[in-house]
């Protein structure tokens, strides 16, 4: 959607959200980067503080900051089902693989459905419709991965490298959220940050193509 007048009100208010959104997203995305620990405990626990707060700042900001009541409605269900997605992940750490795969695959395929529908029903209205279908569209492929990814798969490691340990489905789940939600954080900065500098509106120009005085 190309910048206009009537796109500046709603960039200038709605622009801190995505860049809200990355905040929690890049912060566990680098903790699962940077630890040792890819168990799905740990990784339940992580998803339970990315879900609340990044629920938390969708639900406040949207109720906030977006205008169109549709879009607003759809951005607080998603909140409240990624606060409650959250909560469960917190209550079932214990719980380990099964708890894992089945709280973030059901998070996942429901609120990036809810994404991408508020931006196909936006895309003829809003300037942010393009941001929702794309960050609604990662969440299902993170929905997808997690449904193709065996969870009984273990495999040695070793080779000419000689890496010893065992490469099995908890570490390739727990970094699979962890390049989720790198991609997301990224995604929402680099968004937030067009539609704070698309803020300036367009200078008026005359008929003969001058810009007017």
């Amino acid at each position: 959607m190309s910048d206009t007048v009537d796109d500046v009100a709603p960039r200038a208010r709605y622009w801190p959200v995505p860049i809200l959104r990355a905040v929690p997203a890049a912060v566990i995305a680098m903790v699962i980067t940077f630890s040792s620990n890819h168990s799905t405990t740990y990784g339940l626990v992580l998803f339970g503080v990315f879900a609340v707060v990044e629920g938390l700042v969708l639900g406040l900001g949207s109720l906030r900051r977006l205008d169109d009541p549709s879009s607003r409605r759809l951005a607080v269900l998603q909140a409240v089902v990624t606060i409650v997605a959250g909560v469960l992940a917190f209550g079932l750490a214990d719980v380990g693989l099964p708890a894992f795969l089945a709280i973030v695959t059901v998070f996942a395929v429901i609120t990036g459905v809810i994404e991408l529908v508020q931006g196909v029903r936006a895309r003829r209205s809003s300037p942010f419709a393009r941001d929702w279908i794309t960050v609604g569209g990662l969440t299902v492929v993170l929905a997808i991965a997690f449904l193709v990814t065996p969870p009984n798969y273990s495999k040695d490691l070793g080779g000419v490298e000689h890496v010893t340990g065992t490469l099995d489905s908890s570490i390739i789940l727990v970094g699979l959220l962890g390049a989720y939600l790198a991609l997301t954080a990224v995604f929402h900065l680099i968004a937030g940050l067009s539609h704070k500098w698309g803020t300036t509106a367009p200078t008026p120009v005359s008929p003969d193509g001058a810009p007017h005085a």
